[in-house]
């Protein structure tokens, strides 16, 4: 098989389009997956409804960021790389994984191990950004480079 830009494009856009599977199956099965959780985990009843608003509030973010996801890959797909909504893209991408660490953050208040996840989340969130930061340099010297010209 002969690994194309292309064919990894598709594969990318086919990753996304599954962690949107899996984040509508999460958003719908919410009530019986908190359900399950805290009669395995918990024993307090407010565990649930607290589980339940980290995943929706975390969900919201989630959907941003596969959507914005999409639109980057399309756009690289089409050939505009180095464009500004591409950046627009990659900083909401970035925002959204901010907002994802704060309510894990929020939400290790009562379970801990959501720690890990919000820190997940926040390096994601820098990875993001240093990357966001490189295509804005990359623009300015193709900007720079086309008045030369």
């Amino acid at each position: 098989m002969n690994w194309t830009k292309d064919r990894s494009i598709v594969l990318s856009q086919i990753c996304v389009a599954l962690f949107a599977a899996l984040l509508l199956a999460v958003d719908v099965g919410c009530w019986w997956i908190a359900a399950w959780f805290v009669r395995w985990k918990f024993s307090a009843w407010q565990s649930g409804i607290l589980l339940m608003v980290t995943v929706y509030a975390g969900s919201v973010f989630a959907w941003i960021c596969l959507w914005q996801l999409w639109r980057l890959l399309g756009a690289i797909r089409s050939g505009v790389v180095f464009a500004p909504e591409n950046v627009r893209r990659m900083r909401a991408i970035s925002w959204c994984c901010v907002w994802a660490a704060a309510i894990c953050v929020l939400s290790a208040g009562y379970y801990l191990p959501f720690v890990f996840v919000a820190a997940a989340a926040g390096f994601m969130a820098l990875v993001v950004r240093i990357v966001k930061n490189a295509f804005e340099q990359a623009i300015a010297m193709k900007d720079e480079l086309d008045l030369t010209v």
